[in-house]
């Protein structure tokens, strides 16, 4: 996965070959064939092992979601960055070339994190830290897609201060105050 990714990063997807991952994996083209009938399913492989660095039976709990979602983040060296960057505008030509993957990107690179943050804010809801009415389901999305809207889009690493701008500034809000459609506690009578 790590010669995929390599070769993704270094030449781009639509230079991207079979034979070119064999020869950086030190393996044969018949062996990737056997379990990647093609380039995009291999790439949609690798990439979904950069976001299963995420466990969700190990997840932070530090006592706050704000904490528990900081301590998700791992910084990144600078050439680890770029290697990233670089994947990741690889998988947008991916998609821009065929756009019916573009489910099968999200799947593999918001969804794990969303899953992670959606586990982190609803043990929050349990701890009356955020509103019971909030919309879980769609801000458990927002850090994931905002990280690769700014990789792949803008271009720019996914920093610390990004993800604190971006936790403090929109998902605390949004969270603390739930959704303006919700039915009002019982305990709040309206005059």
């Amino acid at each position: 996965m790590e010669a995929v990714l390599d070769v993704l990063a270094e030449d781009g997807f639509e230079r991207l070959t079979m034979s070119a991952v064999a020869a950086r994996a030190g393996a044969s083209k018949s062996t990737i064939y056997r379990r990647w009938d093609s380039k995009e399913a291999l790439v949609l492989d690798a990439v979904r092992g950069m976001s299963e660095m995420v466990d969700p039976a190990r997840l932070p709990d530090t006592g706050t979601l704000r904490g528990d979602l900081l301590a998700l983040f791992q910084p990144e060296s600078s050439e680890r960055t770029e290697r990233t960057l670089a994947v990741m505008a690889g998988l947008a030509a991916m998609i821009a070339l065929d756009p019916a993957l573009a489910d099968a990107a999200d799947a593999v690179m918001v969804e794990p994190w969303a899953a992670a943050h959606r586990a982190l804010m609803e043990r929050s809801i349990d701890r009356g830290e955020v509103a019971p009415s909030a919309d879980v389901a769609t801000l458990s999305r927002v850090v994931a897609s905002m990280a690769a809207y700014r990789s792949v889009v803008l271009r720019k690493p996914f920093t610390e201060a990004f993800l604190t701008d971006l936790v403090d500034g929109v998902l605390l809000p949004a969270l603390r105050h739930g959704r303006a459609d919700a039915d009002p506690p019982s305990d709040v009578r309206s005059d």
